[in-house]
C-alpha cells in the first residue's frame, strides 16, 4: 500500500480574471480537518487575485506562456512539488473532509492513479445534491465503490463510454503514476474527459469516494457555461464517444447526452 502524508498534497487552486467567489475556495482549502499545502496558481495576475493571496497568505505563482484552460491547468500541476495535487477551481468550496478522505483512499491503493469523489452543486449560493443529473453520475460510477472494480480497465472505460460522470474539481492526481502533461490542449471543455479515456487504459486504480465532499458553482459565468452556448462542447462530446463507440453509434449517444447540457443551465 501507498504511504502519503498530508504533507504530500497540494491544492493548486486556479484563479482567473476577478472571481468574487475565490476567496470561498482559499477559505475552504485553508477549513480541511487535515492540513495540505495550498497555492495560487493564475495566468491572470491582477490587484484581486493578490489581494487573496495576501488576505490567506498563500504562495502565488505566476504562470508563463499563452494562457488556456489545459495550460493552465498543467501549469498549476507543474507548480506544485508534492506526489499528490488536486486543481481547486476558484468558484468551487470543498468540505472540510476532502483531504482527509482522498489519503485514506490513496493509502488504500498499491498504485493509485486518481482518486475523486461524489459532488454537488451550488445555484445560486444554494446547495444542491439531489439532482437527476448527479444521481445519474452516481448510478454510473456506483461499480468503482467496489474495490476489485477500482483497477478494471474494463469498467472504466464502459464508464467513460457513456459520458463523463467523474468531477474534474473532485479530482486528486497522483501525478508520479500518470503521463505528463496531464492534460492536453487539443480540447476545451472535454479536456478532463479526454484526459480520464486515456488514463483509464493504464495500471492502477480509479478510487471513486462516494460522499459529497465538494460543490461545483453552476453560474452564467462560468467557462463551461460559455462553451456550451458555443456549441463547443457538443462538438467535442461526439469526438469523445467516437473514442469508444462506432460513428452511428457515438452520433445517438451524443445526441441524447446534449439534452443534458440544460443542467448546466441557472
Amino acid at each position: 500500500m501507498s504511504a502519503y502524508l498530508p504533507s504530500d498534497h497540494t491544492f493548486a487552486l486556479c484563479a482567473y480574471g476577478e472571481s468574487p467567489f475565490l476567496e470561498d475556495c482559499a477559505a475552504s482549502l485553508l477549513a480541511q480537518s487535515v492540513k495540505s499545502n495550498i497555492l495560487i496558481s493564475t495566468s491572470t495576475p491582477n490587484a484581486h487575485i493578490k489581494d487573496v493571496a495576501r488576505k490567506f497568505n498563500l504562495p502565488l505563482c505566476i504562470n508563463e506562456g499563452e494562457p488556456g484552460i489545459a495550460h493552465d491547468w498543467n501549469c498549476a500541476v507543474a507548480h506544485c512539488s508534492t506526489p499528490l495535487v488536486t486543481i481547486a477551481h476558484q468558484d468551487d468550496v470543498y468540505l472540510p473532509y476532502y483531504s482527509c478522505r482522498v489519503l485514506e483512499a490513496v493509502n488504500s491503493s498499491p498504485h493509485p492513479l486518481i482518486a475523486f469523489t461524489d459532488y454537488g452543486e451550488l445555484r445560486n449560493g444554494s446547495p444542491v445534491d439531489d439532482s437527476r443529473l448527479l444521481n445519474v453520475k452516481r448510478l454510473l460510477l456506483s461499480p468503482l465503490k467496489r474495490k476489485k472494480l477500482q483497477p478494471s480497465v474494463f469498467i472504466r472505460r464502459r464508464i467513460l463510454s457513456v459520458g463523463s460522470a467523474i468531477c474534474c474539481p473532485s479530482v486528486t492526481f497522483a501525478v508520479d503514476n500518470l503521463p505528463s502533461p496531464l492534460f492536453l490542449d487539443n480540447m476545451k471543455c472535454d479536456l478532463d474527459w479526454e484526459a480520464w479515456e486515456r488514463y483509464s487504459s493504464i495500471k492502477g486504480d480509479f478510487l471513486y469516494i462516494p460522499e459529497i465532499l465538494m460543490r461545483h458553482r453552476i453560474h452564467g459565468d462560468s467557462e463551461t457555461t460559455a462553451l456550451i452556448e458555443d456549441s463547443t462542447r457538443s462538438n467535442e462530446d461526439l469526438e469523445m464517444f467516437g473514442k469508444f463507440w462506432p460513428s452511428p453509434i457515438a452520433g445517438f449517444i451524443s445526441h441524447i447526452y446534449k439534452l443534458s447540457q440544460n443542467s448546466n443551465s441557472l
